[in-house]
């Protein structure tokens, strides 16, 4: 689901991490306005009477071509302006590069309870920074059931049914030198139209339930190198369980490798290795090499179709004879 942020939420998320210091001037009344796109809109044509561009639930920009043309009208025109601009559904304006703004901005701003807010930061890198921690903020998110490793800084995620090895792989993993990101509950969001970002809540973060042993800590066990706040996910293992006379439903076709899989995860399609499991599998080993492999197919690298390739070179070589 998409995340709701108001812009005191946008204040207290500590923006200051992304590189960005925010200070409230004024309109502190309206803190609990919605920020609905991370689109930020930097139109100065809003002042000079083409307001109806601006698009609602998007922060408005004034730089200080904006700022300049302000202390540039007369005092009624500039009251008029702001008007007409506050009157749109705007969440919050950012004066950036520590500007000081027209005592009739502020004004205006606690009138219509639109927050008004200044960055020291300069205008360009003010709208990217401010883009990347929206972006985060109002990404949409979902929590499954899984584990997710770092493996070879491929992001690897682990599902299958309860009960069916996940953890227990996981630690092998773990053992043989990956990264534990999260373990049990998955914390998925969608970046952009091209990559989810899976991470571990922050309750469990380390921890790892096994049965046998419990809930250990891995960062505590195997050292902080062991585990990773969050990773791209870039491939999907799903572990079924071996029937008799079936790999766990595995089609002939696909026991070769040849067709591609795919797993939906918030309406992205993500390669999937459906992987066997029973007695006497080592899955970590598995899990690894379905890993080593998915990094090869990136670089254009298919063993499956590269065999074939040359299996039906041969045929047709010795048909020709």
């Amino acid at each position: 689901m998409s995340a709701v942020l108001t812009v005191g939420g946008l204040l207290g998320g500590r923006p200051e991490h992304a590189g960005l210091t925010l200070e409230l001037l004024s309109g502190g009344g309206g803190l609990d306005r919605r920020i609905s796109s991370p689109h930020i809109q930097k139109t100065g044509l809003a002042l000079a009477g083409f307001d109806e561009y601006l698009q609602p639930g998007r922060v408005l920009v004034f730089g200080e071509s904006e700022i300049r043309f302000l202390d540039g009208l007369e005092r009624r025109a500039r009251e008029q302006a702001l008007t007409a601009a506050f009157a749109h559904d705007i969440p919050c304006v950012l004066v950036t590069a520590g500007l000081e703004p027209a005592p009739e901005l502020r004004a205006a701003a606690d009138r219509h309870h639109v927050p008004l807010l200044r960055t020291t930061v300069p205008t360009p890198f003010a709208i990217a920074k401010l883009t990347t921690v929206l972006e985060d903020a109002l990404a949409v998110r979902e929590l499954v059931h899984g584990v997710l490793m770092d493996i070879l800084r491929l992001g690897v995620l682990i599902v299958g049914e309860s009960g069916i090895g996940k953890s227990e792989c996981a630690l092998d993993l773990v053992v043989r030198g990956h990264r534990l990101v999260a373990d049990d509950v998955v914390e998925l969001r969608r970046r952009g139209d091209t990559a989810v970002i899976g991470a571990c809540p922050e309750l469990t973060r380390h921890h790892m339930e096994v049965r046998g042993l419990g809930v250990i800590n891995i960062r505590d066990l195997f050292g902080v190198a062991s585990t990773r706040a969050s990773k791209r996910i870039e491939l999907v293992v799903q572990l079924e369980r071996w029937r008799d006379g079936e790999a766990g439903g595995v089609r002939d076709g696909d026991r070769l490798g040849l067709d591609d899989a795919f797993y939906e995860l918030l309406g992205l399609k993500l390669p999937l290795v459906r992987m066997p499991v029973a007695p006497g599998r080592s899955l970590a080993i598995l899990v690894e090499v379905a890993a080593r492999n998915q990094i090869l197919r990136a670089r254009g690298r298919h063993a499956a179709r590269e065999l074939a390739a040359r299996l039906e070179r041969a045929l047709g070589q010795g048909g020709d004879r």
